[in-house]
């Protein structure tokens, strides 16, 4: 599992690198499908990650502040930082002794549902890989090439 978040954070910082490269109005333009635009669609990735591992998980008391906070390229990269450097130890600890630990997540209806931890690890995984599909899908619609999604070729099996 902690393979494919470092996947996720190489192929984040990849599409913050790309974002340099396109003008900022292109980031924020409204599309079709998912958030609706490229900088809300990353600022989420990081936000429901954090929100999760930090928040439900962990139980910590989090800030996660609007996007219209954090709209810019710097003060996402920034956020996206500071998001990464309380959650990377607990991602990093991670064992198989908490796979089957719950989590209680209050919906946004109030409801208290159950969760194990490794399902919540999981389901953040595939969570920005779904949405890296669709900043790909983005990036082609404006002419430019998106960022590789390809697993191999970075790595993180060398060792």
């Amino acid at each position: 599992m902690l393979k494919l978040f470092e996947y996720n954070w190489q192929v984040r910082r990849d599409w913050f690198n790309w974002c340099g490269t396109v003008r900022e109005e292109e980031l924020l333009n409204q599309r079709t499908g998912g958030i609706g635009s490229i900088l809300p669609t990353l600022y989420h990735i990081v936000a429901v990650e954090y929100g999760w591992i930090c928040g439900g998980i962990q139980e910590k008391a989090i800030n996660i502040p609007q996007f219209k906070e954090v709209a810019s390229l710097k003060k996402l990269k920034d956020f996206s930082a500071r998001c990464h450097e309380e959650l990377a130890p607990f991602v990093y600890g991670w064992n198989d002794s908490l796979e089957e630990c719950i989590m209680i997540d209050i919906t946004d209806e109030g409801d208290r549902e159950p969760h194990k931890y490794g399902e919540v690890m999981r389901h953040v995984i595939a969570h920005e890989i779904h949405h890296i599909g669709q900043l790909s899908i983005w990036s082609r619609e404006i002419g430019v090439k998106p960022v590789t999604a390809n697993l191999i070729g970075r790595g993180l099996f060398d060792n």
